[in-house]
């Protein structure tokens, strides 16, 4: 199969024979240029203008936006829901912070399974990391301000032990939102940069046995 990043959270997912997926596409109020796509399926972790324009993905597309298990062209979808009144990260918030639910994503594509976390912005418990179950590849937010930090993204990480990681929603030169840097990810990963490929594609036997990191370069336009 293959990943494709456009940017912030939004990618393409396609594999030959099944549905494509395209993630959290974005609005230009964000800075990036206007997508121009076309999906089977498109995902929306949360209703925000970086996440959640649905039109700016043309064809005969299925919205999906929330929690929920579905079977479509070929590829399995869950939704989680990872936002509840009792979660210890929105108690914390002041009540003007908080804002509507986050569902993180995994999509099974033939036995391969990829991990969209959405704006998930706090560690979940063990138990609900063994709720999600083995994650092969992870699309991760790394970039702070409504998602996770760097640091937080790191102990995510060291908890799903992915296979590969992706990270995503990090400051770039085209986006106005105030987002922490991808080298501050890194430093907490103990990596130097690596240079950044132009897509993902792998099948099962192409997983490596230890968790690597994986940085994609967005297409633009």
């Amino acid at each position: 199969m293959e990943i494709t990043w456009y940017g912030h959270s939004c990618f393409r997912l396609t594999e030959r024979g099944v549905a494509s997926v395209v993630t959290d596409p974005y609005d230009e109020s964000i800075g990036y240029s206007a997508l121009r796509l076309k999906a089977d399926i498109v995902t929306v972790s949360h209703e925000a203008a970086g996440h959640s324009d649905v039109d700016a993905v043309k064809g005969e597309k299925r919205v999906i936006r929330g929690p929920g298990e579905f079977e479509i062209g070929g590829v399995f979808i869950t939704g989680v829901g990872t936002h509840h009144n009792g979660d210890e990260a929105v108690a914390k918030r002041k009540p003007a912070t908080k804002r509507e639910s986050n569902t993180l994503y995994l999509f099974d594509f033939n036995g391969l399974t990829i991990a969209h976390l959405g704006d998930l912005d706090y560690v979940p418990t063990q138990q609900q990391i063994e709720d999600l179950g083995a994650v092969e590849v992870l699309l991760v937010p790394v970039g702070g301000g409504e998602a996770l930090t760097a640091s937080q993204a790191a102990e995510v990480i060291s908890l799903l032990e992915p296979s590969i990681v992706v990270p995503m929603h990090y400051k770039t030169p085209d986006t106005t939102l105030k987002l922490e840097s991808l080298g501050k990810f890194l430093k907490e990963m103990g990596l130097s940069a690596p240079k950044p490929v132009e897509s993902l594609k792998l099948g099962r036997s192409d997983l490596p046995e230890e968790t690597r990191v994986v940085v994609l370069d967005y297409k633009r336009g």
